[in-house]
């Protein structure tokens, strides 16, 4: 064998080598989608009486309040508009099983933040707009007539 066969052999090994760690190298950055699921939660339908004065709070668009009954850690009830209510899970979907994966809406109130990774949501659709998480909050379907609310454990996609 010649040298300049074998300095190609060699060149061509090298490139094989390079392409493989680069593909190990991407595939490990990329988020592993069997993990991080906000575990189900199975409640009974919750009424809320919207002239109630513990309701107030969402009597305007924008207000929002948070209810203990419902989602894996309490629910975030928010008026998106005149005739449109978001109910979110406030249970965060990075490492949702964790202790303190609690979100809570930001002092601001112009979007939602769970303190104990650092993420933040989008107060429209729930995705997450920084920190770590990559999935959405989980959404639960509401139903609105006339002054009653109600929230359903049916699934928001």
């Amino acid at each position: 064998m010649t040298t300049s066969k074998v300095l190609r052999c060699y060149k061509s090994l090298l490139f094989s080598l390079i392409a493989i760690c680069l593909l190990i190298t991407i595939n490990a950055c990329e988020p592993d989608l069997s993990d991080d699921q906000i575990p189900l939660a199975t409640f009974s339908d919750i009424h809320i009486n919207l002239n109630l004065p513990a309701y107030n709070n969402l009597r305007t668009v924008g207000g929002y309040v948070y209810l203990n009954d419902g989602g894996n850690r309490g629910i975030i009830l928010y008026h998106q508009s005149a005739s449109n209510f978001i109910a979110y899970d406030r249970n965060c979907s990075y490492q949702p099983n964790n202790a303190c994966a609690t979100v809570g809406m930001h002092s601001s109130t112009l979007y939602m933040v769970d303190d104990c990774c650092g993420s933040t949501f989008d107060l429209a659709t729930g995705q997450p707009t920084g920190g770590v998480a990559w999935r959405p909050l989980r959404k639960y379907q509401t139903i609105l007539s006339g002054s009653e609310l109600v929230i359903t454990n049916s699934i928001v996609e």
